[in-house]
């Protein structure tokens, strides 16, 4: 049967239902009922659960409140009982001071705490639960919270930190947590660009912007009036703004040319500032033309499957009925300094270009993908991997109808868990780890995200622009190819840890180029050359 646009969110979200309820332990008389760690409490593979899987109380909720035809969950006894059990879980896996881990045991997850605690939070209020063990729950998490600084600069965090604060003070009658929940909103504001966009770790992640959006606009909502509602106002209008420029052609949005290589789409944010800022329906009605034509990236994995459901849910709860008319898109450039993202329409021609990454691209023909390229990628014969899509600081040069950017290839990161690293890494955390496990997550995010290494391999790219025709030029230089064995460019490499990414979407079946017969033809000091005509 084909959905509305409206349904059609709803209908996603429901699908993952029984994959969450599989991964939850449902058994009433388990010690661990309520645990959505299924790797922990059914296949016993991991020696902790891991927090940040009890977000999933949340669609769990939604899906019980959902009347959409077609909707098994809808208020049926048993889901209700099972969202308790999942929060409660939450309560008694948690450590005294009401953090949690994710990823290795005494990490006292940032993230892991804010998104489990607004998800049960949340789906508490739904469901008109009254429990003394969660509300002391809330608030020792909350506590934590509002001292817990962690490394790096992840703006979607931070929102999502200041939330929590404010829906924690909001469901206990208590204003205990607002001048913290004022801080991190201040901290997020600072860190917003001229451009709109918000940090994340190193740079601009269209994707990530949009879950910054949408817990951005339930501050908004939260905060009616001057100053903090006009300054929310104006931040999420720029940010909406920016974010509209990377809905693809096809309705399909961001990708490998992000900071963060990730494929998300939050649109809940849209739907709340879509009642005060037309736009921002215009940026959503346009994803769900992609969302129509089955271009929405898998997420359902065991780890990230929540994050979408409850999103989806929540705009299909809020999804505006009177929608404004569609806009023509502009032709022209678009060049985001800040960010060195660039977006060009030329004819019938789109292209989205990272100059931070070494002009990473995707190229649209009218609506259709045909071209996805991830530069080049060499390997050893050490079994290294260099790349050309790293965040780097390369050179670049803009001119009317030319965009070039040139440096060197640098070493992807392939560094992999062992026996003994695990055995390390759990002796440290059982140790003096357990006191400062921020100083943990800081190294472990310079080796697996933002620490770099430049391999001894030159580039140079140019965009040349004929008319509406693009010309991609690529020259290569190595001091010796005898140590290289295979060489291609790829239409969906990624070479850094992040959650979010790595998930499948359909554009990725495009063919990596095979450049490898094109080395053994190389000689020593030769360069390699490369045209492509679009």
């Amino acid at each position: 049967m084909a959905h509305s646009p409206k349904d059609l969110l709803a209908c996603e979200a429901l699908a993952q239902i029984p994959k969450i309820l599989t991964l939850q332990d449902r058994n009433r008389h388990s010690p661990t009922y309520g645990c959505f760690d299924r790797n922990y409490w059914h296949y016993r593979i991991i020696d902790f659960p891991s927090g940040m899987a009890q977000e999933f109380v949340l669609p769990l909720a939604l899906a019980y409140g959902a009347d959409i035809s077609d909707n098994p969950f809808f208020e049926k006894p048993a889901v209700r009982e099972w969202v308790l059990a999942g929060i409660r879980y939450a309560a008694r896996a948690a450590h005294t001071d009401g953090s949690c881990d994710d990823y290795f045991p005494f990490e006292r997850a940032g993230g892991a705490a804010a998104f489990s605690l607004f998800a049960c939070m949340e789906a508490y209020r739904l469901l008109g639960f009254d429990d003394n063990e969660c509300l002391e729950f809330f608030a020792k998490r909350a506590d934590w919270l509002a001292d817990h600084h962690e490394s790096g600069r992840l703006s979607n965090h931070q929102a999502l930190i200041a939330l929590c604060l404010e829906l924690t003070g909001d469901l206990l009658g208590s204003t205990r947590w607002a001048e913290r929940a004022v801080e991190r909103v201040e901290q997020v504001l600072s860190w917003q660009t001229e451009e709109g966009w918000f940090w994340e770790y190193e740079g601009c992640d269209p994707g990530y912007l949009t879950l910054t959006i949408s817990v951005l606009a339930r501050l908004h909502d939260f905060w009616p009036d001057a100053p903090y509602a006009d300054k929310l106002a104006e931040a999420l209008k720029r940010a909406v703004d920016f974010a509209a420029n990377f809905v693809h052609p096809d309705g399909s949005f961001g990708g490998e040319y992000a900071s963060r290589n990730t494929y998300n789409f939050f649109p809940a944010g849209f739907e709340l500032v879509g009642r005060w800022y037309p736009a921002a329906l215009r940026v959503n009605d346009r994803f769900l033309r992609g969302l129509t034509a089955g271009l929405e990236p898998c997420y359902a994995d065991d780890h990230i499957v929540g994050h979408h459901a409850w999103n989806y849910l929540l705009a299909w709860r809020d999804f505006a009925q009177d929608r404004p008319l569609p806009e023509s898109v502009k032709s022209g450039r678009s060049w985001f300094p800040i960010a060195r993202l660039l977006v060009e329409r030329r004819g019938d021609k789109t292209l989205y270009a990272a100059l931070n990454k070494g002009g990473v691209f995707k190229l649209f023909q009218g609506n259709k993908l045909i071209a996805s390229d991830t530069q080049f990628s060499l390997v050893t014969t050490g079994g290294r991997n260099a790349v050309g899509h790293l965040v780097g600081p390369y050179d670049i040069a803009l001119e009317d109808n030319e965009v070039m950017v040139e440096g060197k290839l640098g070493w992807a990161k392939q560094k992999r868990m062992t026996t003994l690293n695990l055995l390390v890494l759990r002796l440290l955390m059982l140790t003096g780890g357990r006191m400062f496990p921020n100083l943990i997550r800081r190294i472990l995010q310079k080796l697996l995200i933002t620490d770099k290494s430049s391999a001894p391999f030159l580039f140079k790219r140019r965009f040349v622009w004929h008319s509406d025709q693009l010309t991609i030029e690529d020259e290569l230089s190595a001091q010796d190819w005898k140590d290289v064995k295979a060489m291609a460019i790829g239409c969906d490499q990624t070479s850094i840890y992040v959650v979010m990414s790595r998930t499948f979407q359909h554009g990725q079946m495009l063919e990596w180029t095979d450049l490898t017969e094109r080395l053994k033809a190389l000689k020593p000091d030769q360069k390699l050359y490369l045209s492509r005509l679009f």
